[in-house]
């Protein structure tokens, strides 16, 4: 019988503006390592670039499409509103200096029960955080070969902040159909956690006056969690139906296997699977150099590279 434990966050995804700009912040400040060039299977006029570790390990990925001349989104209610990474605990100083050295707006640090929070906000006002969390230290590898020295680089993500309006039908499928826990809470913010170590948490706030939310750039577009393998996913995506939820069929990502659904409160949920991985089509050391496109887009390909414009990778 196929195992139904989630096992943390899988990867995030969320909307850009320009592609090299993307690029230039969190491959060339944050330190993150370009590990996939493709495009959005459902648009494939538009990148999809997946940023993670050495090879792009589930729980360390971010993804974006990026849509050049789109207007601001606007955070709010039924979306993710918060991308957090983990650091090593004393690696705040560093990331003080090096995000005031590149002109990044930043607040913080604060207090958030056993974590150092600095906040910041990407070229298209994403909001993300840095976490610098005590009770455990978080033993991910860092990208070895990028611009941030490993004793404060980004380890992967720490967790994801819901916004909804309501709170009570959002922690009934956390808790009784998914398998979270909840942990901790404080006001409006109720805290969620799944899986086992870092990459495995999910902070709720509820805002029941809060404004909708639009997603087109600095927003995210949804959240992934890890499932082992397919079979687990099957097994998942009959139970989410028999809970009365839509859920789209099985789609082949080609570095995963994705279903989706959107939790009561608004949020769209991705359950995607951890193999087959970033590498089985180009050799690590060469991690995303090249467009790689699936097959059934591969005659696309002549036309694909005269619309998608030329990256260039940041130099330090």
């Amino acid at each position: 019988m196929a195992s139904l434990d989630i096992l943390g966050l899988h990867h995030v995804t969320a909307i850009a503006g320009r592609a090299q700009s993307n690029l230039d912040f969190y491959m060339g400040i944050l330190g993150l390592r370009l590990v996939k060039r493709t495009v959005n299977y459902d648009d494939p006029a538009t990148y999809h670039l997946y940023y993670g570790d050495d090879v792009g390990h589930p729980g360390t990925i971010m993804t974006f499409f990026p849509w050049p001349g789109a207007r601001a989104g606007q955070r709010g209610t039924g979306q993710a509103t918060v991308i957090s990474f983990s650091i090593p605990p004393r690696a705040i100083p560093y990331w003080i200096d090096r995000l005031d050295d590149y002109g990044m707006t930043f607040e913080g640090p604060e207090r958030r029960w056993d974590e150092e929070v600095l906040t910041v906000y990407d070229l298209d006002g994403l909001h993300l955080e840095l976490v610098a969390h005590h009770d455990a230290a978080d033993e991910r590898f860092a990208w070895q070969r990028g611009p941030v020295p490993l004793d404060v680089a980004i380890r992967g993500l720490f967790g994801v902040t819901i916004t909804v309006e309501g709170f009570a039908t959002t922690s009934s499928l956390l808790l009784d159909t998914l398998g979270f826990q909840l942990v901790a809470e404080s006001g409006n913010r109720f805290r969620y956690q799944v899986g086992y170590g870092p990459g495995a948490v999910l902070d709720v706030v509820c805002l029941p006056a809060g404004l909708p939310g639009r997603v087109e750039t600095g927003t995210v577009h949804h959240v992934a969690w890890r499932v082992p393998d397919a079979a687990a996913q099957l097994a998942w995506h009959d139970r989410l139906v028999d809970t009365g939820l839509n859920v789209s069929p099985v789609l082949d990502r080609q570095y995963f296997r994705s279903i989706y659904f959107r939790e009561p409160g608004g949020v769209l949920f991705e359950l995607a699977t951890d193999p087959p991985g970033f590498t089985w089509d180009e050799p690590v050391p060469r991690l995303g150099e090249d467009l790689m496109l699936p097959p059934w887009l591969e005659n696309l390909r002549p036309q694909l590279v005269r619309q998608l414009p030329l990256l260039h990778m940041p130099e330090w």
